[in-house]
């Protein structure tokens, strides 16, 4: 009888991430607005805020000592991020407009030459550039060293970011957000206090924009919490990335369909590669995959692996030298997904957290910014004369419904669902979407949540290759080069039942690229125990998509990626 990860829920509620005001009125942190995330969204979001600081200087004296807060679970912005990544600077150059110009952006290059290859294991087929993958005018770079740059361009605007400090409850009292605790830091396995243990504390504001990125903790309990949730449900996919040092120049970007992923209906596999050129010496190569896929046995880190010692691939390697990894999940629902509010009395929601992502296009990292900038002049709003907080915080879902984030994931609102139906259909359906704009078919399709996949179990994994530390590595190894530092005495942040069927537990170890869970013994009741090192997780979020939760760890634990 086959099963599902959903039947096996973590132990685990959204209620607890929302709190009533723990300090009392005179200890609690008061800061004139509060973003949680120093990600691209957040830090726009801060970028903004200080440029109507800028213009509009006697408004400081209203917020208070600290007029804008950032709070960053991170060692440092960008320390958690990442991405592809081939950016649309459309994003940037409305927040930046007049100030800033591309070629003074962290850019490793403009995109001149790109190929789209279909791949069998020996082969690769060139195709035609389907319309929402041209990337003409976008630019190549590392989304960790972007958001160190719109750290330090948030700083110079007055902009105070604490990073190392996790949001761990939303603080909600009569209906509303008033802001955030963080968490407690300095305790040991079982929870108990050590000698630098230090409590969180309850930080206040007059809005609270949450830009946590993909799996948000906060932002998903908050979507709960104000019932603001789609009625189609949110879906994930599952990057792993390299950056090599390489011996020559790659020259285009390339994307890949096809081998090492199945086309078949049963399988549910449904993503791709990228390789892009960091400069003339580095590339960076991922493997993206949906997470609604059913075979227990399925690793994308393994995939990518595998993904290498394709000759096409190989060939640009050759030479070459790993200097980074790490992993992240993509949020893939698209249009349909998106909730049906993005505020809430003292909140407002944006990025990657509720899905401003266009799949065909392989973008989000400009609606993000997008987002981000258009949360920051919705909450300056709560500042004018006679103004109504309620109004304000609403004007963000009409400024957001007037943008080019709205126009273009509606356009695509059903490429993910249409894979659903394997790879071939998925593809035809994609074709017809896209010729009509996304007016065929009309009405939305389905989703299916990623936990609902009933699973099966193959021999996949006998195909992937054995790990030779040169062109192909295991996953602590790879651990090791996401620069991961986290304390091995920490409190465990993953929630999941640890006593589940063989299936679920194989599921589990085999789609972590990071090696948190393994497969225990057998209890005799057709269950198996799940063991956990959850020391080596770098965040990436896709036991929460697949049956389990991740919780905020101790601030400042997890990656330190610096090229991803």
């Amino acid at each position: 009888m086959s099963v599902r990860p959903s039947e096996f829920p973590p132990p685990w509620s959204p209620p607890e991430a929302i709190a009533a005001p723990t300090d009392p009125v005179d200890e609690r942190i008061e800061v004139g607005f509060l973003i949680v995330g120093a990600g691209p969204a957040g830090l726009a979001a801060a970028i903004r805020l200080g440029q109507l600081l800028e213009e509009h200087p006697a408004m400081s004296d209203r917020l208070g000592d600290v007029p804008v807060a950032v709070l960053e679970k991170g060692k440092a912005p960008g320390s958690h991020l990442l991405s592809g990544a081939v950016i649309n600077p459309r994003g940037l150059q409305r927040l930046f407009k007049g100030r800033k110009r591309v070629d003074e952006m962290p850019f490793y290059g403009e995109v001149h030459g790109e190929s789209v290859l279909f791949l069998t294991k020996r082969r690769a087929l060139r195709l035609p550039t389907p319309p929402t993958m041209v990337n003409h005018r976008n630019y190549v770079a590392s989304l960790s060293q972007l958001g160190r740059w719109l750290g330090e361009e948030a700083e110079a605007l007055g902009v105070t970011i604490l990073p190392e400090t996790t949001a761990g409850q939303l603080v909600v009292d009569g209906g509303r957000v008033l802001g955030v605790r963080t968490g407690d830091r300095g305790r040991g396995r079982a929870g108990e206090e050590l000698g630098n243990f230090e409590p969180g504390s309850d930080i206040v504001a007059r809005v609270t924009i949450l830009a946590e990125g993909t799996q948000g903790h906060l932002t998903g309990a908050a979507l709960d919490h104000f019932r603001l949730r789609s009625d189609n449900p949110q879906v994930w996919a599952l990057g792993v990335k390299e950056v090599w040092k390489v011996a020559k120049p790659l020259h285009e970007v390339v994307h890949t369909m096809g081998w090492p992923l199945r086309g078949g209906r049963k399988y549910r596999e449904f993503g791709g590669s990228f390789i892009y050129p960091m400069g003339d010496d580095m590339v960076t190569v991922g493997m993206v995959v949906g997470l609604d896929y059913r075979d227990a046995e399925l690793s994308v880190h393994d995939l990518l692996q595998e993904l290498k010692t394709h000759p096409r691939v190989r060939r640009i390697l050759d030479g070459g030298e790993r200097v980074q990894w790490g992993a992240k999940t993509i949020p893939e629902g698209g249009f349909v997904a998106l909730p049906k509010k993005l505020h809430a009395p003292g909140l407002l929601l944006c990025g990657d957290g509720v899905g401003f992502v266009n799949v065909p296009a392989l973008k989000g990292i400009h609606y993000a910014i997008e987002s981000g900038r258009l949360a920051a002049e919705a909450a300056w709003r709560t500042l004018e004369r006679g103004a109504s907080a309620r109004d304000a915080l609403r004007s963000y879902d009409e400024s957001v419904r007037e943008s080019f984030i709205w126009s273009d994931l509606r356009e695509v609102r059903n490429m993910r669902q249409a894979f659903g139906r394997g790879f071939y259909a998925g593809g035809a359906l994609a074709g017809a979407m896209t010729a009509t704009k996304g007016r065929f078919p009309p009405g939305d399709l389905e989703t299916e949540r990623d936990a609902e996949q009933s699973l099966i179990v193959t021999d996949r994994a006998t195909s992937y290759p054995a790990p030779d530390g040169v062109l192909t590595f295991d996953k602590l190894s790879s651990v090791f080069a996401s620069g991961n530092r986290t304390r091995d005495d920490q409190p465990n942040h993953i929630r999941v039942q640890t006593k589940v069927p063989r299936e679920v537990a194989e599921l589990w170890a085999r789609m972590c690229p990071a090696h948190v869970y393994e497969v225990g013994e057998a209890d005799g009741d057709g269950t198996v125990e799940v063991k956990l090192a959850p020391s080596n997780c770098v965040q990436c979020g896709a036991i929460t998509a697949k049956g389990g939760r991740l919780t905020p760890p101790e601030g400042g634990s997890g990656p330190e990626y610096t090229l991803t």
